[in-house]
């Protein structure tokens, strides 16, 4: 059984010995495949450090995350770009938009994604799309950067069932995490009504933590908590969950 997380900031560990027991958790529990989004221009050592450690389990993607686009975005994604240039990556970011922190960057985040969405569309690659508390936003932005060669995933999805439909008719695979293990947040229901084929997992290490870790510290290992989950929502095994959204994701990432 082979199980891969498309979205871990596990990378954050680089140069700590706490990395390499995570990762030693990770392939005890089957989890081969990370894929590592970038933030922004300090966090590229640590992406490509960490997956150049892991060679043939760790994969890094550049970009920039919406919370991290201020005044200086250009300057930003110029070193993204070169970093892009320079090096190996199978996916463009993290991007998107981000409303929750921060309403008055929205026509800067817009742009960067722009900017970022072109790219990946030129070179091919997948996207790793951020979206919090912007919707709406989001599916106005993707409907006028969509003509027919942007790929990729809306990672932390946790929208309703007619949002989880516009996302796959946007031609985007649903990044499924530990949110679906909370009561009462409702993606249980959402999810167990998805075909399989549109899912890939994810935990968004060291962020949302499935139950029964919730609350605390996130990692790439508890992967396998969502996974059963979706298996017991899907009533199918956790071995029919882990082929068919890894073989997703390793044709999203081109692996």
């Amino acid at each position: 059984m082979i199980l891969t997380d498309t979205h871990t900031h596990q990378y954050y560990l680089f140069g700590t010995p706490e990395l390499d027991l995570q990762m030693q958790r990770c392939f005890a529990n089957d989890i081969q495949h990370l894929f590592f989004p970038n933030v922004n221009r300090e966090s590229i050592p640590k992406v490509l450090g960490t997956a150049a450690a892991y060679p043939g389990h760790c994969y890094p993607m550049m970009g920039l995350h919406p919370c991290e686009v201020q005044t200086n975005y250009l300057d930003e994604l110029a070193a993204i770009e070169r970093a892009i240039a320079d090096h190996k990556v199978y996916g463009i970011g993290e991007i998107g938009l981000d409303l929750y922190w921060d309403k008055t960057t929205l026509a800067l985040q817009r742009e960067a994604f722009r900017i970022q969405s072109t790219w990946a569309k030129v070179l091919d690659l997948p996207v790793s799309i951020h979206c919090r508390n912007a919707f709406d936003e989001l599916f106005e932005l993707l409907d006028e950067v969509q003509d027919g060669r942007l790929r990729g995933v809306l990672h932390c999805f946790t929208g309703n069932n007619q949002q989880a439909k516009q996302v796959i008719e946007l031609g985007l695979s649903l990044g499924i995490g530990g949110v679906v293990t909370y009561k009462n947040a409702g993606l249980d229901a959402v999810v167990a009504e998805l075909d399989l084929r549109h899912i890939v997992l994810e935990t968004d290490a060291p962020y949302l933590a499935p139950a029964p870790h919730r609350g605390k510290k996130n990692e790439s290992s508890y992967l396998i908590h969502i996974a059963q989950k979706i298996a017991d929502l899907q009533q199918v095994s956790l071995e029919t969950v882990a082929a068919t959204t890894t073989q997703n994701a390793l044709q999203i990432f081109r692996i």
